[in-house]
């Protein structure tokens, strides 16, 4: 999706367990105040700036994201409610 799209104001893409190919690629979204953008349109943006591994196929909107005192996502703590159950199989 990448921070071009005039809505978002954080952004991170991280993999989460899919029945058919074992993980895919999921986003979590903060949009700047007062922006509005749905799943969709999101999605279709990244799918026209993004390499294939890293199009996400859904995404969670979010106040904010996780971070650490240096500012980075916390991608682990997006990612860890999706792997609770362990890898799931192909």
């Amino acid at each position: 999706m990448h921070y071009q799209h005039p809505a978002l104001l954080e952004v991170a893409v991280f993999c989460v367990p899919d029945k058919d190919w074992g993980e895919s690629a999921k986003a979590a979204v903060a949009l700047k105040q007062g922006q509005k953008a749905t799943e969709q349109e999101l999605i279709n943006f990244g799918k026209e700036r993004l390499a294939s591994y890293i199009k996400p196929k859904s995404i969670d909107f979010l106040d904010s994201l996780p971070m650490s005192p240096e500012g980075k996502v916390l991608r682990r703590e997006l990612r860890e409610p999706y792997w609770k159950g362990g890898r799931v199989d192909a």
